[in-house]
């Protein structure tokens, strides 16, 4: 599912990542765990495709994600650590403007929706604005756009930073 090759990365002078190697098979969940600049994000955005390597290979499903990283990304589901949120609009107009931004029909979006919302427990908040929700909840909404669009494989940045014990243990429960 994933195969990661002499993956390198550099800011400036100073190397974020350096000759990393590593394969993930499909159903596996992994974790990275390291100290805060060990270069844990700096490595996800780049399987995500939102940042390229200075050097090294990353193969997503098959699929070349440096040299396609569009057909890449569209195997992806993915949350920074930061959730891309748009907080002033309502939690489903949100999920179908991401639904419609990763090439869903808005038939699809609208067919996929009710999954979402029910694997990230949002049901009944689903009208709500984003800004009025509490931030486990926000964390929520971020996973159902990361999720709508069906991926092989779903990468999420620090998932339960933040979030207090029992949304922690929701959080790995989902």
């Amino acid at each position: 599912m994933i195969e990661v090759s002499d993956l390198t990365r550099y800011f400036g002078d100073f190397p974020a990542v350096s000759s990393l190697n590593f394969s993930i098979e499909q159903g596996e969940v992994v974790g990275l765990v390291g100290r805060n600049g060990a270069g844990k994000s700096t490595i996800l955005k780049i399987l995500a495709g939102v940042l390229l390597p200075s050097a090294g290979a990353v193969e997503i499903d098959g699929v070349d994600a440096v040299r396609a990283p569009r057909s890449a990304q569209q195997r992806i589901g993915f949350l920074p650590e930061e959730a891309p949120l748009y907080r002033e609009m309502e939690v489903t107009d949100y999920l179908r403007f991401a639904g419609r931004l990763k090439g869903l029909s808005p038939a699809a979006v609208e067919a996929r929706l009710p999954n979402a919302l029910a694997a990230t427990q949002l049901e009944g908040w689903e009208h709500r604005v984003i800004d009025e929700l509490s931030f486990g909840f926000r964390k929520r909404v971020g996973i159902a756009q990361a999720i709508l669009h069906e991926p092989d494989l779903v990468i999420l940045d620090e998932p339960a930073s933040g979030l207090d014990p029992a949304q922690m243990v929701e959080m790995r429960q989902m």
